[in-house]
């Protein structure tokens, strides 16, 4: 099957994955103070992380725009697409709007696009995903609806070691983002079922957080079939860490880890650490 799956630049492959999966990554534009920085290979987490630090406002985001997915859907005879949460960001709207300019320039072809109701390592599980069941040479309709149906039983969670980004950005109030630092108080969040940011369990400390993270995974289901992803931020002794105690734990076939990308840091700030499954 000639296919290729376009990403946002919110998309966190490692290595092996990013080299295996046939992808185009669109980029997102984040802007910190005066200064708007393109979120490609050239954007580094140390310079997002450094340029945060200094940073006193809001760090803004701009998901890429409906011409830059349109370049990508004509590299290959059939496109799908994996986009950062539509309750998130614009990303998927601007997706759409490219299939409609696709459809009106060049005709019909196969375009599906994905809303992975959460981001980053998430996006990059639903890649994953697609690729193996196009691999096994599943037909379009069936990678759709197994896909869909993969999303809907997706569940994300996220430890951030830092929370001044989600206070900056008005994802979490100032009052109790400083109270939580404070009382070194951190929050397990993750995504709900309309791919929203809430609040699972508080811990106190980064260590009995991510002992939480772990324990809220479950060890009623059987995860021999499923893959797990772990992403970090400039986190990567915390994160091998964190996959020792899933793999000690559960019995997942594979554990995928992977560094954020300039997008997923910029939430995630230094130290932050997410899993998907």
């Amino acid at each position: 099957m000639d296919y290729k799956i376009v990403v946002g630049s919110s998309c966190d492959f490692d290595e092996a994955w990013g080299t295996k999966i046939p992808h185009s990554t669109v980029p997102f534009t984040i802007t910190i103070g005066d200064e708007d920085l393109v979120d490609d290979e050239s954007l580094t987490v140390e310079t997002i992380i450094e340029k945060m630090k200094k940073s006193v406002g809001a760090i803004k985001t701009a998901c890429p725009s409906p011409n830059h997915f349109l370049e990508k859907y004509k590299e290959a005879e059939n496109i799908f697409v994996v986009t950062i949460s539509s309750n998130l960001s614009g990303t998927y709207n601007s997706a759409i709007t490219a299939k409609d300019m696709y459809t009106e320039q060049y005709g019909e072809k196969f375009i599906h696009i994905f809303d992975s109701l959460s981001a980053a390592i998430a996006e990059t599980m639903i890649a994953i995903k697609i690729t193996e069941l196009a691999d096994q040479d599943n037909s379009l309709p069936e990678i759709v609806s197994k896909v869909e149906s993969y999303i809907g039983e997706m569940k994300t969670m996220f430890v951030l070691e830092n929370l001044d980004n989600l206070i900056k950005n008005g994802r979490m109030s100032k009052l109790t983002g400083m109270f939580a630092q404070f009382l070194h108080i951190k929050p397990i969040l993750g995504a709900d079922e309309h791919g929203e940011i809430k609040l699972i369990e508080k811990a106190r400390g980064s260590k009995n957080a991510l002992k939480k993270l772990v324990d809220l995974i479950g060890s009623e289901t059987d995860f021999s079939d499923k893959r797990l992803g772990i992403v970090h931020c400039n986190a990567l002794e915390k994160a091998q860490s964190v996959k020792e105690m899933i793999m000690e734990k559960y019995n997942f076939k594979d554990v995928v880890l992977t560094e954020a990308n300039g997008l997923s840091a910029v939430y995630m700030d230094d130290g932050g650490i997410v899993i998907s499954y």
